[in-house]
C-alpha cells in the first residue's frame, strides 16, 4: 500500500457470490457479541487472529501476533488460532532472513511453534492455519490471495483480530467480516500516512489512503485499537498498546550487567526507518557531543547510501550488519538512542528498555507509552538532545521497579487488550447496555432514533456492498494497485495448502 504507486488496495477473494439479500443483512456488533457471551456461562470461545507476516521475517506484524496468542491461549476460557501467510518457495527467498525457508507448511508451523516457545518458555497451546499469501515486491509487503474468512469454521466464528485491518481489506473480496464473525477488531500497526507523505505526489496519495483506511476499517471491524495516536484515527477506535516485549528482554534487564559509556542504535537500514532523523541529529550537533561514540546495527535496501552519508560526520560512528536485540553484544550498552517517527510504538524501545537502558528519543506521539518510565529520556530539539544524552551517558539508569516491568510484559499487554477490545467484564458492560436499552425504551425519541441506527446500518450495508463489487473486479483492482490474478490461490499454492489440511486432520 504504501509503494510509489497509487494504491487503494481493493480486494480479490472470489469464491463468496451474492445468492439473496442475506449479503447486506446487517452483522451484530458488540453489545449482542457480549450478552452471547454472558449466556455462555464461562464456557470456552474462539478467537482468531489474523496477521500479514510470520517468523522468521522479524517484522513486528510477525513478532507481535505470535507472542499475542501464545499468551492468550494460556487462558483456559480462550481457544486460539493463529492465521498466518504461506508463501510459494520463490517468495520464501525474498522474504525469509538467513536463506531459511520451508518445503511445506508443517514445517512451516513447527518452526513458528519452536521459535515462540523458545522466547516464552511454555509450551504453546494456539492453532496455526495459513492462507494463501503472495510477496509484492514494490511494496515489500504480503498479501492474502482468496477468502481468507473461509479458513474460520462458521461455528468457531466467534471474535476476529485483524492485525493491521487496513492491509487485510484493501484487497479483501468475499465474506464480510461482520458478517462472518460476531465482534470484529481491528489492531493499527502502522503508520502508512507517514510513509507516504515522504514519496513523489504525497499529498494526493495521503489524502486517499486516508480515506480508503478508514472507509475499509469502519465497514468490516466493530473496534478498532490504535496502538497510539501516530496512527490516523479510526471510527470506533481507542488508543491503547496492546503490545509486550519478548520475555527474555525482561530476564536481561533482571542480570546485573557493567555498562560501557557507548550509545547504539538498532533497526532495519532504511532512511525512514530512523536513519535519516539520526544522520541530521549527529551532522547538526557533532561539535558539541563531545567523547561521543555511536554504534550502528542495521541491514536493509538503503544500507550502501546510509553508510555513505554517514562518512560525511567526524564523530565515531561504528555501522555493523543486523542482530537479534536479545544478542549479547548489547547486554553492555547504556544508551540506546532512537529518533524515529515513522514507527506507532517502537518494539526496539520496548525492548531497550526492559533490558535497563537509557532510551533516548523524541518527544512523539509514538512514544508516549513509555514517557512515564524512568528511563525513558525525551528531546524536543537538537539542544535537548544534546544535553539528554549526554547526561545519559553520565549517570547509571534506575533499576525497573516491578510495575514497570509487568506493563512490558505480554501479560499486562493482552490484559489492556481485553479491555480495549470489549472482551472482559462482560457483567460490567452487559448491565450498562441493559440500562441504556430501558432509558431508550421510554424516551419519547425511540422511533427517531430506531430511523437513525436503521439508516446507519443501509448505508454501512451498501458501502460493503460497492467494496465487494469493485475488489471483484480484476482489471479495476490492478489498477489501484493489487497484484494481479489474486482472486484465489494459483495451482502450486492450493496443493500445497491442501496437503497441509490433509496431514493435520490425519495427525
Amino acid at each position: 500500500m504504501c509503494g510509489s504507486n497509487l494504491v487503494i488496495c481493493l480486494g480479490v477473494y472470489p469464491k463468496f457470490q451474492i445468492v439473496d439479500s442475506k449479503f447486506l443483512r446487517p452483522a451484530r456488533f458488540s453489545s449482542s457479541w457480549l450478552v452471547e457471551q454472558e449466556e455462555k456461562k464461562g464456557k470456552m470461545f474462539d478467537i482468531a487472529i489474523f496477521t500479514t507476516a510470520s517468523v522468521p521475517w522479524m517484522t513486528g506484524t510477525a513478532v507481535n501476533p505470535v507472542f499475542r496468542a501464545a499468551y492468550l491461549a494460556n487462558d483456559k476460557k480462550i481457544k486460539v488460532t493463529l492465521a498466518i501467510p504461506w508463501l510459494c518457495l520463490e517468495d520464501q527467498k525474498l522474504v525469509y532472513p538467513n536463506q531459511i525457508t520451508f518445503a511445506s507448511p508443517v514445517e512451516h508451523k513447527h518452526y513458528v511453534y519452536k521459535w515462540v516457545e523458545e522466547r516464552t518458555g511454555f509450551t504453546s497451546l494456539f492453532h496455526i492455519l495459513f492462507y494463501p499469501g503472495k510477496f509484492c515486491t514494490e511494496k515489500r509487503s504480503i498479501l492474502a490471495i482468496g477468502d481468507i474468512t473461509e479458513l474460520i469454521p462458521d461455528e468457531n466464528a466467534d471474535v476476529a483480530v485483524l492485525e493491521e485491518p487496513e492491509h487485510l481489506t484493501w484487497y479483501h473480496h468475499g465474506k464480510s467480516w461482520k458478517k462472518k464473525f460476531k465482534h470484529v477488531v481491528g489492531i493499527v500497526h502502522t503508520n502508512y500516512l507517514e510513509y507516504v507523505k515522504r514519496e513523489k505526489n504525497k499529498q494526493l496519495h495521503a489524502f486517499l489512503l486516508k480515506y480508503i483506511n478508514g472507509w475499509v476499517a469502519e465497514i468490516y471491524c466493530h473496534k478498532i485499537i490504535r496502538l497510539s495516536a501516530a496512527t490516523q484515527n479510526f471510527p470506533r477506535s481507542v488508543i491503547c498498546n496492546v503490545h509486550g516485549v519478548n520475555p527474555k528482554f525482561i530476564n536481561i534487564g533482571k542480570l546485573k550487567q557493567n555498562l560501557n559509556q557507548s550509545a547504539y542504535y538498532i533497526g532495519k537500514m532504511v532512511w525512514n526507518k530512523g536513519y535519516r532523523e539520526l544522520y541530521q541529529l549527529l551532522m547538526d550537533n557533532q561539535t558539541q557531543l563531545v567523547d561521543f561514540q555511536m554504534d550502528l546495527y542495521g541491514s536493509g535496501e538503503d544500507s550502501e547510501h546510509v553508510k555513505n552519508a554517514l562518512r560525511d560526520i567526524k564523530l565515531p560512528v561504528n555501522i555493523n550488519s543486523g542482530r537479534d536485540h536479545s544478542d549479547p553484544i548489547f547486554h553492555g550498552y547504556k544508551v540506546f538512542i532512537n529518533p524515529s517517527t515513522t514507527d506507532v510504538v517502537c518494539t526496539t524501545t520496548a525492548e531497550a528498555l526492559a533490558m535497563g537502558k537509557f532510551v533516548i528519543c523524541p518527544k512523539h506521539p509514538s512514544n508516549q507509552f513509555f514517557q512515564h518510565m524512568s528511563n525513558c529520556r525525551m528531546y524536543t530539539n537538537d539542544t535537548e538532545f544534546v544535553k539528554t544524552t549526554l547526561k545519559a551517558l553520565s549517570d547509571d539508569p534506575a533499576p525497573l521497579t516491578q510495575e514497570e516491568r509487568h506493563e512490558l510484559s505480554w501479560e499486562a499487554a493482552n490484559e489492556r487488550f481485553l479491555r480495549s477490545a470489549d472482551l472482559m467484564n462482560y457483567n460490567d458492560l452487559s448491565e450498562n447496555e441493559a440500562e441504556s436499552s430501558s432509558t431508550t425504551q421510554a424516551s419519547s425519541s425511540l422511533t427517531l432514533s430506531l430511523k437513525t441506527e436503521n439508516l446507519k446500518k443501509k448505508m454501512e450495508d451498501a458501502s460493503t456492498f460497492l467494496h465487494f463489487k469493485i475488489s471483484g473486479y480484476e482489471r479495476m483492482r490492478v489498477f489501484l494497485g493489487a497484484i494481479p490474478k489474486t482472486l484465489e490461490p494459483d495451482e502450486e499454492l492450493s496443493k500445497e495448502l491442501r496437503l497441509d489440511r490433509l496431514i493435520t486432520e490425519e495427525g
